[in-house]
């Protein structure tokens, strides 16, 4: 049972259910604050004002990450569906890691019916899609447009469908040798994006595998063979950080647990859900997320 009150059982005491939680998401808070900082060149040794820097891409990130998992909170706590509180993991905020490595939640009961597997899969991501729309769209005005540097072994980051739409609205078109430079706000946004692609990989039991499953029962498993030889081949032609998702996940497991009652069908509000999350993985999905100028 989670709550804030301290709990007793046998005759111990329990420390409070939020408070590992608490303290992650505080840690993260810090580490998130120090990357942002550093991500606009701040001297934070020297001058130690300048983490305040720091604090629009934290809050950005976080918001995203923040509402994904409260979205897949709040839903298995509607199907009855004990969980976590949300746990976010901080990360060394040395360049170019981003201070967190994101957030996540344990389901601790089973999961026993189509729909509440469709929902509990696809809300996270929706939930954080809409808020990264949001933040990405402020974050893009206070962008800058500056020369492409080529050959100066700089990160650039890819584009994803809706990435590209929405810088296209705000900013205009991007007339050949120019980039955009992303405010701390925009680079926020486009993790955001990232995250939720890689959460509807419809694989395991990641968000999109939960949905897969939902729509096409067993017929999942095969479709993740298939996605992880894809990623092996997209870890060759475009990006190596494929091969290292591609074995993270065959690690954890391409079987999707089977639900206590699979024969109820998924209705058809459900099978609309299932639509929207496939739309958006499209809309956020990049096959070269990184690359070297």
């Amino acid at each position: 049972m989670a709550g804030s009150e301290t709990e007793h059982m046998d005759g111990f005491i329990r420390r409070p259910a939020g408070l590992v939680p608490a303290l992650l998401f505080a840690v993260t808070l810090c580490t998130t604050v120090i990357a942002g900082a550093l991500y606009q060149g701040a001297d934070i040794i020297h001058h130690p004002r300048e983490l305040l820097l720091g604090l629009p891409f934290s809050i950005s990130l976080l918001l995203i990450l923040g509402t994904h998992e409260l979205g897949h909170f709040i839903a298995s706590r509607r199907h009855g569906v004990i969980t976590t509180w949300p746990l976010f993991i901080p990360a060394p905020p040395i360049p170019p890691m981003i201070g967190t490595f994101g957030a996540v939640i344990r389901i601790k009961s089973p999961i026993t019916t189509k729909n509440a597997l469709v929902d509990i899969g696809a809300s996270g991501p929706l939930a954080g899609f809409v808020v990264a729309v949001i933040v990405t769209a402020i974050g893009l005005r206070a962008s800058t447009i500056i020369a492409v540097p080529v050959g100066t072994g700089a990160m650039g980051f890819g584009s994803s469908l809706i990435f590209h739409a929405l810088t296209y609205l705000i900013l205009g078109p991007m007339p050949a040798g120019l980039d955009v430079f992303l405010s701390p706000v925009a680079f926020a946004g486009w993790i955001g994006f990232f995250v939720t692609a890689m959460n509807l990989l419809p694989l395991g039991q990641l968000d999109g595998g939960h949905v897969v499953y939902a729509l096409l029962g067993r017929n999942q498993r095969p479709i993740s063979f298939m996605l992880v030889a894809v990623m092996a081949v997209l870890g060759y032609f475009t990006w190596p950080g494929w091969f290292i998702w591609a074995a993270l996940i065959t690690v954890i497991g391409l079987r999707h647990p089977p639900l206590a009652y699979r024969s109820l069908p998924l209705d058809r509000r459900h099978k609309l859900t299932t639509l929207a999350a496939i739309a958006v993985f499209i809309l956020t999905f990049m096959p070269t997320p990184f690359y070297i100028i």
